[in-house]
């Protein structure tokens, strides 16, 4: 990172709905001072009135920038340590702000769950951010801290328990109480109508491997039917965030020199209940359109404080041995998974990058091989997550 910054982290798009909440949790989780933080965003007005909503002291730094203003944000990322950016859909918005980061050594975390984007990312900036000391680290929020880490928390045990990786590993979703924003779901909307213009863009979508650039692995799960799994004892459907996370895990395998073997198989899937039931519900998750189609909430909105509050979420991971022995762990977070989850999760990555992985080289990373071990250990002492083996 190059010279001397005068701030350690500033949200970008405080002014949005995560972005909001990503300022709040700073403001009160790190209220000691023992991280400078400044809030940015395109009016300067805004921020100053949900700077006086979250209650921040009154001194929090205010920075005026539009993705759209190359000098502005130069500016920006040139005055801080690392960016936190909530500001979505990335396809859209998201390019100048990582070229602007790569150019000047300045670290980078957001909550993309945007495969194209990434991708293209990777390709256009990824050997900048090497050259200049800049760590970019997409999916730091629900997607797909959660999976990647529990995946890598498992993997670690698996290590110390049979001497090597489980070669095959399930995530399966058990409980997940939580509602959908406008921002995620106008991401989702970006990103599927922009990859049906472009076939490249598409088959990104579809090939579990197009994070790690020429990587040619083994063939995966299709993940995408209801089946009846024996390792959980019951029905199993489509999960929604597969799509994004199994990439983000298999780009993790590839960055730390397949550190799960090469040959590592991985799928997520919901949990949908015993016999006959548990198919039948399994048949409706897989026919449902969990993003709201037209009926979706606009971008800015997202569930109240009480609905946060109230959520939480429960994956299990099962890693299977060559043998037929297996090892089973258990993540947990005890707000609702978009929102409340997801601000201290990114706040953590932050503060994590500073404070934790200070020799990290420069370069475009998914959370696993960026943070290690450290990051659960923030996310256990100030986030309320759980990492632990049941089995």
């Amino acid at each position: 990172m190059a010279g001397t910054r005068e701030f350690d982290i500033v949200v970008y798009g405080a002014t949005g709905f995560t972005g909001r909440l990503v300022a709040e949790y700073l403001s009160k989780q790190y209220a000691d001072g023992s991280v400078n933080w400044a809030m940015a965003g395109r009016s300067a007005e805004k921020l100053a009135s949900v700077r006086d909503l979250i209650g921040a002291p009154a001194d929090t730094p205010l920075i005026a920038a539009d993705a759209a203003d190359p000098e502005a944000l130069k500016k920006m990322v040139e005055s801080t340590k690392v960016v936190i950016t909530t500001v979505g859909p990335y396809l859209l918005y998201g390019e100048p702000l990582v070229a602007a980061c790569a150019a000047a050594g300045t670290d980078y975390v957001d909550l993309c769950g945007e495969v194209p984007f990434m991708r293209k990312m990777i390709d256009a900036h990824g050997e900048a951010a090497k050259k200049s000391g800049a760590r970019i680290v997409f999916s730091c929020g629900f997607d797909s801290i959660p999976f990647d880490m529990g995946v890598y928390f498992l993997q670690e045990r698996a290590k110390a328990k049979f001497g090597k990786p489980a070669p095959r590993v399930k995530g399966r979703v058990r409980a997940m109480n939580g509602t959908l924003s406008g921002g995620t779901a106008a991401s989702g909307r970006a990103t599927f109508e922009l990859a049906q213009a472009d076939p490249v863009m598409m088959g990104h979508l579809f090939n579990p491997y197009s994070l790690a650039p020429g990587y040619e692995g083994i063939e995966q799960p299709d993940g995408m039917k209801p089946y009846e799994d024996p390792a959980v004892g019951m029905w199993v459907a489509p999960f929604f965030m597969a799509v994004i996370n199994t990439k983000n895990i298999h780009r993790s395998n590839f960055l730390m020199d397949n550190a799960y073997g090469t040959d590592f198989q991985y799928d997520e899937m919901m949990l949908a209940g015993p016999g006959d039931t548990g198919k039948k519900t399994a048949e409706v998750i897989a026919a449902t359109d969990i993003t709201g189609g037209d009926d979706a909430p606009k971008p800015g909105e997202g569930p109240s404080k009480e609905e946060r509050e109230a959520g939480n979420y429960d994956v299990l991971f099962v890693g299977e041995m060559s043998d037929g022995a297996s090892i089973k762990v258990g993540v947990t977070g005890d707000k609702d998974p978009g929102y409340g989850s997801t601000s201290k999760m990114i706040s953590e990555s932050a503060i994590c990058l500073i404070q934790n992985v200070a020799d990290l080289p420069g370069g475009i990373y998914t959370p696993a091989p960026a943070f290690g071990m450290e990051i659960i250990d923030r996310l256990r002492a100030n986030a309320g997550l759980t990492f632990e083996v049941e089995a």
